[in-house]
């Protein structure tokens, strides 16, 4: 008997056993999103699990992201970079579509969307505009510097000869206020800085800060996700002022693999990227080689796949418009459109 249920608080350690002990599944498919999604956005979410003679066979973590702006989406998951269906097989992945496909009919979505790493035979149409970034570590540094080709490897030496400082630790409030004044500049809504806490409170130690600074000052930061022998610097950035003084975002992440290396990690996952974008560049000019993500779209309501990204032309305006504000304008209404950004 194959039976699909909804996962309930009583049953996240199970979820999070079958995660664990699945390939295919990411730190994105973990239970405590579920937590997540709602404390910090508001989100319903509609965590779905397939359970064959008493054991967990498969999982589909699914919110929905509704607002009169961006649509009505349920999507595997919001605010994550990967998601959809681990399953034990073709055929409990297949009861699980058929389920989230029902339950998507049920909400009257525009759109379901599965943030696949890899391409499911579902033949749903494919949103092609992202790719990820994953490369494996060494425990030598010397190994890893010199696997970053010359133009970055020679911007990480200039942070390092520019006296830059990396520091780990509870530094949550110092990486919001960078994160915050990142997004501003680049005409994007910040999620509120309640978000940062949820996450650290629901992870622990799989969530950690490190901060940049140059004679005392702070000039980037980056949150970083921690799974099974993967470190994944999630939300980084750095202030206008970082821009007088050489290789600090270089330095950031050479300071971020090199002490995960440290620590025995094997895997730096650089996540997303945008094809063609400044971040995606960056990301290759570090040696890391793109690869596609296969974003899946069962449409609903829609006609086609819903496009909210900044380089959507009919965005350029609010975007522009979005620069110019003053931090603290920004930040008080920022996480009023950023939770639906997901």
């Amino acid at each position: 008997m194959l039976e699909i249920h909804q996962l309930s608080e009583a049953d996240f350690s199970r979820w999070d056993d079958y995660v664990a002990k699945s390939e295919d599944a990411t730190f994105f498919h973990r239970a405590g999103w579920k937590t997540v999604l709602e404390r910090a956005f508001g989100h319903n979410s509609y965590f779905l699990y397939a359970e064959c003679n008493g054991e967990i066979a498969g999982i589909l973590p699914l919110a929905q992201n509704k607002s009169v702006l961006f649509g009505n989406m349920l999507v595997s998951t919001p605010f994550c970079v990967y998601g959809g269906i681990v399953a034990d097989n073709e055929l409990v992945a297949e009861s699980l579509r058929t389920a989230a496909c029902d339950l998507a009919h049920s909400l009257e979505v525009d759109a379901l969307e599965l943030r696949n790493l890899k391409l499911s035979n579902a033949g749903w149409p494919l949103k092609t505009i992202y790719s990820t970034f994953r490369k494996s570590i060494d425990s030598d540094p010397d190994v890893n510097m010199k696997a970053i080709p010359g133009k970055q490897r020679a911007m990480v030496r200039k942070g390092i000869k520019n006296g830059l400082v990396s520091e780990v630790g509870d530094h949550w409030d110092r990486a919001y206020r960078v994160y915050s004044e990142s997004l501003r500049n680049l005409g994007t809504p910040v999620f509120s800085n309640k978000y940062f806490k949820i996450l650290k409170h629901v992870f622990g130690d799989d969530c950690g800060v490190m901060m940049i600074s140059h004679q005392g000052k702070d000039l980037a930061g980056v949150v970083s996700f921690y799974f099974r022998d993967e470190v994944l610097p999630y939300y980084g950035g750095s202030i206008a002022s970082a821009r007088a003084i050489k290789g600090v975002n270089d330095f950031m992440y050479w300071e971020l693999m090199r002490r995960s290396a440290e620590q025995g990690l094997k895997t730096f996952d650089f996540g997303r990227s945008k094809n063609g974008t400044g971040p995606y560049h960056f990301k290759k000019h570090w040696g890391f080689t793109p690869e596609p993500l296969h974003y899946e779209c069962a449409l609903i309501k829609a006609e086609s796949a819903p496009d909210i990204n900044p380089l959507n032309p009919k965005y350029q305006l609010f975007i522009k418009a979005w620069k110019k504000l003053p931090l603290f304008a920004a930040n008080l209404m920022g996480p009023v459109l950023a939770k639906n950004l997901g």
